[in-house]
């Protein structure tokens, strides 16, 4: 049976509890992976494929997003901007770190996957990867948690995941992503926008990071 809003809180947040679980499990095995594998690409694809079960499993969030042309500023072009705005201070990061021999070894580990595969198949994934993980933390996870909770909880558990991976640069990457998209989801009432601007700023770290390095 499709989750609903009238089922028991305890029940939906135990679901989202099993999915942050087998996310992180498989996050951080498909990051051991090595990333020349031709296993990488589908790895990361079954992780996406956790986060958008996860979210039909825990209540399906829905976009929210308004077809009316006088909204398209609001409901894209701005979440977008926010993107490009979020990206600018981890390209600029990513040139300092290479000046840390420890920051850039991991700068270059995340780095890695985009050796994997065609360009085409690397943003698909990205993409994939982008949208099912907000409809899960931005969506899903934020619904079942208490009003109160639901920016810093969102957040908080969005950073855990990565924070298990070991990796520093993914692990601000996910701070900062996190707290802006909680912040939209709050303000915005919606999910579209948190999708966009994670959208946005994943197409800039796999186009344009590796052409700075």
């Amino acid at each position: 049976m499709h989750p609903t809003a009238q089922q028991a809180p305890r029940k939906v947040l135990a679901r989202c509890a099993l999915v942050v679980a087998a996310g992180a499990a498989g996050l951080n095995a498909s990051l051991r992976l090595d990333h020349s594998s031709s296993w990488f690409p589908l790895a990361a694809l079954g992780v996406a494929l956790i986060w958008a079960v996860g979210a039909w499993w825990s209540g399906w969030p829905g976009l929210g997003c308004k077809a009316a042309v006088t909204c398209w500023s609001r409901q894209v072009a701005c979440p977008m901007l926010a993107g490009v705005l979020l990206a600018l201070p981890f390209l600029a990061g990513a040139l300092l770190a290479q000046r840390i021999d420890s920051w850039a070894a991991q700068v270059h580990d995340v780095l890695g996957f985009t050796q994997s595969g065609s360009l085409l198949q690397l943003s698909a994934t990205t993409l994939l990867s982008g949208i099912a993980e907000e409809l899960f933390f931005r969506g899903s996870l934020y619904n079942a948690l208490p009003q109160r909770y639901q920016v810093a909880g969102s957040t908080a558990l969005y950073l855990m995941v990565t924070l298990l991976t070991g990796n520093l640069m993914l692990t601000l990457a996910a701070a900062a992503v996190g707290a802006v998209a909680s912040w939209q989801r709050q303000t915005r009432g919606t999910v579209m926008a948190p999708i966009l601007t994670h959208l946005t700023w994943s197409m800039i770290m796999l186009h344009v990071l590796p052409h700075l390095l």
